[in-house]
């Protein structure tokens, strides 16, 4: 296990050439865009990640590449019974870095690994928190709800004003000109 200090700032290229390999068990109070999607809840909920450098020869060229794998299991609110839930969320992606933004941009789009620019200073938490992120559902929910779930709900104050509120037809109906009355 590497301390957070070891873990920012890191040299792609370097990491890369010597095989090197980060490994961290974080909490989720360390990471805290992921803290704010869990409300606070659980901040001393582990957040494991693994960075595995690798030097790879392409069109000639040695590429620097970066296996990240990371878990945890992010305590949310589920969207349909509004009780709290763990989500397991789990990454595992391959990066290849290249020279520039320009190339970057270019690459990515064809390949099947995500493209990003070399940096001297490359901050591998922030990868590990960004993917992460990338990995929750947009409505976060139970497989199965443990309370039952109210799909509808009556507001009785509601159905006494709707029951008390005249018919508009019947108010039209109460208008019509009458027999006899002033026909023209």
């Amino acid at each position: 296990m590497k301390s957070d200090k070891q873990s920012r700032g890191l040299d792609v290229k370097a990491f890369a050439q010597s095989g090197g390999v980060r490994e961290q068990e974080g909490l989720l109070a360390d990471f805290p865009r992921l803290s704010q999607e869990a409300e606070g809840r659980a901040p001393d909920t582990p957040v494991r990640w693994r960075a595995v450098g690798e030097q790879r020869e392409g069109g000639g060229v040695a590429q620097a590449w970066l296996h990240l794998t990371a878990e945890t299991q992010l305590p949310v609110t589920c969207q349909r019974c509004l009780e709290p839930v763990a989500l397991p969320l789990s990454v595992d992606r391959w990066f290849r870095f290249v020279a520039d933004e320009a190339t970057a941009e270019r690459e990515d789009e064809e390949a099947e690994e995500d493209v990003l620019v070399l940096d001297p200073a490359f901050d591998l938490p922030s990868l590990v928190e960004d993917e992460l992120l990338m990995e929750l559902p947009l409505v976060p929910r139970h497989a199965v709800c443990p309370t039952t779930v109210a799909l509808e709900h009556a507001d009785p104050d509601f159905e006494e004003a709707k029951e008390a509120k005249p018919n508009p037809f019947g108010v039209l109906a109460g208008m019509k000109l009458k027999p006899g009355k002033d026909e023209h």
